[in-house]
Parts: C-alpha cells; structure tokens; sequence
C-alpha cells in the first residue's frame, strides 16, 4: 500500500520484499476467502475457523483526500465468539523508516511516525508495543457472537485533525458515496462484473481527475523475463479507453475526471503531451531499482522510462475521449480548445516516428497513425459545423492514405510498421473507432489474418516476439481478447463476439480483477493489477454487446 497517493512510496511493501504489514487475522486454524461487496471497492474478507464464522470488511474510507487515507476495518463475529490477531508495523518508504514516537492519548487511539507520514490508529483497547524495538502494535481480540469490533487508521502527510473519525459514520458515507458513483448498468451483459469494472476503473481515479493503470509496481509480466515495471502512474491512453468505456456506460465520474486530466495536460504541454503522469500531472520520475529482493521472479523498479518517449496515438486517444464527451454535450470551452491542440499536434508530429502502443523502438507505426485518423474523425463529427471540421478530415485521410502507402501488407491487410511486416492487435482498434468503415477490405483481411495466426482458443496475443509458441512468448493478453469480441460485434458476427468476451470475462482471480496477461499454460494472472485497461474494454464490452452495433 502506496499513502498519501498511488504514486508515493510504500507504507506496506511485503508484496517485493520490502517490511510493513497491517494483518487481521483469527487465531488457530481457519480457511480464508473473501469478495468485493456489489457496486464498491468495500472488501469483505471471511474466515471459517473450528468454530463460526469471522468476517471483515475492509475499506479505504470514500469520498478520499488527496493528502490522507483512512482505512476503515470492521471484524464481525457472525455465530459464535472470536479471536482474533492484529498487528501494524507500518514501515514507509519501502520500509526505509520503521513506526517512531509511538504515543498513546487515551485507551483505544495511538499515534506515531513513519518517515514524513502522520498516523493515527483508534479502536486498539488492548493493544501493546510490538517487535525488538517497538516499531509496531499488536493486540488480540475476542469479539462475542453476533458483535462487531471498528479499527480505523488513518495516514496522512499533513497535521491530523482533532479527532479520529467516528467509524460508523465513516461506514456510511463510504457505502453512501459507492452507491451513488456506480451506475447500475441494467443495459449491459454480465451485469455484476460490468459494474466490478466500472468500480474499479472509479477507484484508480484520483481528485485530480487522474486514473493509474495499476496500484503495483514490478509484479512481473513473465517470471525471469525482465519484464517488471510501475505501473502507478496516469496514462493517457489508458484513461482515454477508461473515458470513452465510462460514455457508453453511463458517463459520471469517470467520463468527467478524465476529460479534466487531458484537458489540462494538453494545455500545459501542447504538442509535447507526454505519454503518461503522476495522479497530479507532474512529470513522472525517473526509472530505478529500490534494492529489494522483488515480488518472486521479478525485482523492484519504481519510476518507469515512458517519461522519455514519444507516443503520438496518445494525441488520437484524446481526440477520441473529447468526441465521445461532445456527444452528450460534456465538453467546455477549455476541452474544445484542448481539442484543436491535440489535432494540431497531430498536424506537427505525424511524421516522427513514435514509440506506439506497446511503448517499443520508434518507428512510424501503422496503430498511432490510424488512431489520430480515428480521433479526428470523431472530433470532426461531434462538433457543430466550424472551420476546423474539414481541416480535420482532411487531416485524416491523409494519414490513412499515408500509413496504406507505406504499412499495407501485399496481402492486403495492415501491417505493424513499413519495416515489420506483421501482425498486431492494436491494428483492430482503428476501424472500431471509425478510423476506416467496418466493411473496408483491409479492416476484413486484418480481423481474419489475425485470427488466424495471433489467436488460440479464444484467447489473443499482442503480436508475434519470435518462432516460440505464442504461450511461450508471453501470456494472452486480455486487452485484445476483448476488442476481439468488439471487432467480431461489429462484423455482426454475434455468437462469436460473445464467445471472444466470455472467455476473456472469465481470466481473472478471486477477486474478480484483472491483469495485463493471463498465463495459458499455467491459468495465472501476469503483471501488475488491477490493469485499468482491461476493465475498461471489458466495461465497454458489456455495455455494446448489449444491442447492435450502431451503423453510420
């Protein structure tokens, strides 16, 4: 756990070896398990001991605030008496700098220090000093049959109010708040996970408008493959995708936060947009290694080496975010004018070759071309008559004529680049987005080129790294299983786009999140998690596959 922000240094790192734990935990022997309470990020874990039930649910207190985070915990006794563990050991950066000036104001609440952290513990009657150097607490609870026992700790980088939070209250608005910021979505398919979808997407959002791809860094996408990277941080593709999911869902928050976070990053930079940010739009640091052993086959990283690319579908994606926000009148002046930015910054930089998608060697990769020629058409027919609009479709076909003279296979399907002629399932995306009609034949030779040799029971690969097996390479990434399922939609072939979607929906954990990968072989999660954008295409999907394509 990562306090004040998704981005800051960690408070609890034993997920890559660091120190730092906060356990709830009954005494004796016991099988565990747990859920997502429907509609919220309220997690309800549960224990079944020799005796009873033990519940506990947990929650980051909702509405939240950027300089604090309040961890709510209830334990429930359900038929029969409790006992149950707790031990904090916070440790914060990356378990740097253990729990110091430990007092105690009265006979439940605690406050001390970790680093430049603040915390606040109350609901600890019992609680006494833990470890050699009485760097933690620890207490053990027996909680009768039927009641319940509140802890809320609160870890804050400013002074701390008065008082601790009254938890029941803080209970209610939590549980008030999810219920008002997640939609029913009576209109999709696979309700329950959709809703899960939108949550989580909700969740990664931060004050500022900012949604993360993950809350982890270097959980690894391929053990001992080098693969480890953070993940904590704004991209503006990925909030792109999560945006335009959140306008075919219902809007909301996630619609308008990510609108505010482009919008104010185009503005600021223009044509030098980076790729991605911090939650606060700030640059994001540099990548380096922490010296911790890592999450097992990986090590730790933090910072991420995006900051030094050049990712012009990123100009595209926002284009395509403030169209899909223009089509239910969201958009202020400030959004339109970061409009016309992005599209002259297309006008600028379409030449330069970029780092695409998959964040690799600059080339003039065929996906970040059609992705602006998708977004400018968009742009163009979401606005009232203007100027610009022919500009802008003008602008596209350009670039679709450019990228059909240099990236179109002899086959007659889409390539990756002028200088790899293969396959990738970024290249589906463009015609989903109205870059080239669905009946185009290079949008129809690449849906069945790819299918064929990128695709393997229903489940989809990026592109092709070497002659291994594709399971070998890499684990099937969930991202293209689901806009499989929305490229077969669009073709009108309905069984198959709900086979597509049915068979990526079921690749998560327990939880019911998702990751970047899903390891084949091995029927495991790969990388860091929840990965925002494949909620976001799973959420889009439940919502389209709900009714028919929409024709032109």
């Amino acid at each position: 756990m990562c306090a004040p922000r998704w981005d800051s240094d960690a408070i609890f790192s034993t997920l890559i070896g660091g120190s730092g734990v906060y356990t709830v935990a009954p005494l004796g022997r016991c099988v565990s398990g747990g859920y997502y309470e429907e509609g919220s990020l309220i997690w309800r874990s549960r224990w079944v001991p020799e005796d009873g039930v033990v519940e506990c649910r947990e929650a980051l207190a909702f509405p939240g605030d950027p300089h604090a985070a309040v961890i709510l915990r209830r334990v429930i006794a359900r038929d029969a008496a409790a006992r149950v563990s707790v031990v904090l050991q916070p440790a914060a950066g990356f378990g740097r700098h253990p729990l110091r000036d430990v007092t105690r104001h009265d006979h439940q609440t605690w406050t001390g220090r970790t680093g430049d952290l603040r915390l606040r513990w109350s609901g600890w009657p019992t609680a006494r000093p833990a470890g050699r150097r009485g760097q933690g607490l620890t207490m053990d609870l027996t909680i009768e049959a039927g009641d319940h026992h509140d802890l809320v700790l609160e870890i804050s980088d400013r002074p701390l109010s008065d008082r601790p939070p009254d938890p029941a209250a803080a209970w209610r608005t939590t549980e008030a708040a999810w219920h008002q910021e997640v939609p029913d979505l009576d209109h999709a398919i696979a309700r329950r996970d959709a809703r899960q979808s939108y949550t989580v997407l909700r969740g990664l959002t931060g004050s500022a408008g900012g949604m993360v791809a993950a809350t982890t860094t270097s959980l690894p996408e391929r053990a001992e493959e080098g693969r480890n990277y953070d993940y904590r941080y704004v991209w503006i593709r990925d909030q792109s995708y999560a945006g335009q999911a959140a306008a075919v869902a219902s809007g909301g928050t996630v619609l308008d936060g990510a609108v505010r976070f482009v919008t104010e990053r185009l503005h600021e930079d223009g044509p030098r947009l980076a790729p991605a940010y911090t939650v606060d739009g700030r640059r994001i640091p540099d990548q380096r290694s922490l010296d911790l052993p890592g999450y097992p086959g990986g090590f730790d990283r933090v910072g991420n080496q995006v900051n030094e690319q050049f990712q012009l579908d990123g100009f595209g994606e926002a284009l395509l975010l403030l169209a899909s926000a223009a089509r239910q009148d969201r958009l202020d002046a400030d959004a339109w004018q970061a409009a016309e930015i992005a599209a002259d910054a297309i006008a600028q930089r379409y030449r330069q070759p970029d780092a695409g998608v998959w964040e690799l060697s600059p080339r003039n990769w065929a996906h970040s071309r059609l992705t602006c020629a998708a977004g400018l058409r968009a742009i163009a027919d979401a606005r009232a008559p203007s100027p610009h609009s022919g500009k802008w479709v003008a602008l596209a076909d350009r670039l679709v004529a450019d990228t059909a003279a240099q990236c179109l296979h002899p086959s007659g399907r889409w390539q990756r680049s002028p200088e790899d002629p293969g396959l990738d399932g970024a290249l589906l995306l463009p015609p989903l987005r109205g870059a080239l009609p669905a009946d185009d034949p290079r949008t129809i030779a690449t849906l069945r080129a790819y299918t064929e040799e990128l695709t393997d029971d229903h489940f989809a690969y990026r592109f092709r790294h070497d002659e291994r097996p594709l399971e070998a390479a890499e684990g099937a990434f969930l991202l293209c299983g689901f806009v499989m399922a929305l490229a077969e939609h669009q073709q009108g072939r309905e069984v198959a786009a709900h086979r597509w979607f049915e068979r990526n929906r079921a690749a998560c954990g327990p939880a019911g999140l998702y990751s970047e990968e899903y390891d084949v072989s091995q029927r495991q999660m790969r990388g860091n998690l929840p990965q925002a954008f494949v909620h976001a295409l799973m959420l889009e999907c439940s919502v389209r596959l709900a009714q028919p394509w929409p024709r032109p």
